[in-house]
C-alpha cells in the first residue's frame, strides 16, 4: 500500500567508507537506499525524503538543521537559513530574470549566503496572481500546460533555471563576498515524473564529491529531498531539473521539474 506524506532519515555511521559521485539515494513512500564507496576518512550524514504531504519530511529536516536564523547578516554559530521566493518583488520575477545574489544582500531579509548561477540563459521565480503584467502564474508563460501541472507549496512562487535544467548553488557568510560551507541542503519540487531525473550532487571546498542524490517521484504532487551532514561541509550543490530546461513543447517523454522552498544549514566561513 502506497503511503503518501511520509519521511525517513537513515544515518550512515561509516569508518574508511563514503558516497561515491555516482552514488545515489532515493526514496519514494518512505523508503530510501544509498550507495557507498571506499574512500579515506569517516562519514556521517543523514537523508530525509518525503512526497505528498511533505510536513514531517520538512519539519525533521528543519530539525537537523537548528533554528531558523532568517535574513540578516552576519555568520552564526548554529541554525538554518531558508528560501521560499515569494518576497521576490514583481519586477525580477517572470518574465524577467532574478538576479544570482539577490538572497545574499548586505542587508535584511536578503541576505540569506545563497548565490544562484545557471549555465543556460539565467534563474526565475515564477509571476504571482497580483502582478501588474498579467503574465501566467507557474511558468505558464513559458507553456501553458504548466500552470495546471505544477502546484505551489508556499504561497505563489516557484523557481527554476531558464535555459538549462542546472543550477549551481554555493554559499557566502551571508552579506558577505566570503565563501561558506554549509551542514547540509535540502528542497522541495513539484511534479518529478521519472527516477534519476531530477537529483542534488553535493560538493566540499576542494570540489570533491560527497554524494549524488535523486529525488523521489511524484507525479504531479511535491517531493522533498534533504541531505544533512555531521560537519559544515557543502560548499556547493549541484542542482538537477527534470530531464530538460522549461520551455513551449514539452512531449510525453519530457520531465519538467520545478522547485519551491530552500532549506540549508547556516552558511559558515570556509576552513
Amino acid at each position: 500500500m502506497r503511503r503518501l506524506g511520509t519521511a525517513l532519515a537513515i544515518v550512515l555511521l561509516a569508518t574508511g567508507i563514503a558516497l561515491a559521485a555516482g552514488g545515489a539515494a532515493s526514496g519514494q513512500g518512505g523508503r530510501t537506499q544509498a550507495t557507498t564507496a571506499a574512500k579515506k576518512g569517516p562519514i556521517r550524514l543523514r537523508i530525509v525524503t518525503g512526497t505528498g504531504n511533505l510536513k514531517a519530511a520538512v519539519k525533521r529536516f528543519r530539525q537537523l538543521m537548528g533554528p531558523n536564523n532568517g535574513g540578516g547578516p552576519g555568520g552564526k554559530a548554529k541554525g538554518r537559513r531558508e528560501i521560499n521566493w515569494d518576497g521576490v518583488p514583481d519586477d525580477l520575477a517572470e518574465p524577467n530574470a532574478l538576479p544570482g545574489d539577490y538572497f545574499n544582500a548586505k542587508t535584511a531579509p536578503r541576505a540569506r549566503g545563497a548565490i544562484l548561477k545557471t549555465p543556460g540563459d539565467h534563474v526565475a521565480v515564477s509571476a504571482d496572481s497580483s502582478n501588474p503584467t498579467g503574465t501566467a502564474v507557474r511558468f505558464g508563460d513559458i507553456n501553458s500546460s504548466y500552470t495546471s501541472q505544477f502546484k505551489t507549496f508556499s504561497r505563489q512562487r516557484l523557481f527554476s533555471p531558464i535555459g538549462s535544467n542546472i543550477v549551481n548553488l554555493t554559499f557566502r557568510v551571508p552579506g558577505t563576498d566570503t565563501p561558506a560551507v554549509v551542514k547540509g541542503f535540502g528542497a522541495v519540487y513539484t511534479d518529478i515524473d521519472r527516477k534519476e531525473n531530477t537529483a542534488f550532487h553535493y560538493f566540499d571546498a576542494k570540489g570533491r564529491s560527497l554524494g549524488r542524490y535523486a529525488a523521489p517521484v511524484s507525479k504531479g504532487g511535491f517531493s522533498f529531498l534533504g541531505v544533512w551532514f555531521r560537519n559544515a561541509t557543502v560548499a556547493r550543490v549541484r542542482i538537477q531539473y527534470g530531464s530538460g530546461a522549461l520551455g513551449p513543447a514539452d512531449g510525453s517523454s519530457f520531465d519538467a521539474a520545478v522547485m519551491d522552498d530552500f532549506i540549508y544549514g547556516e552558511p559558515r566561513k570556509k576552513p
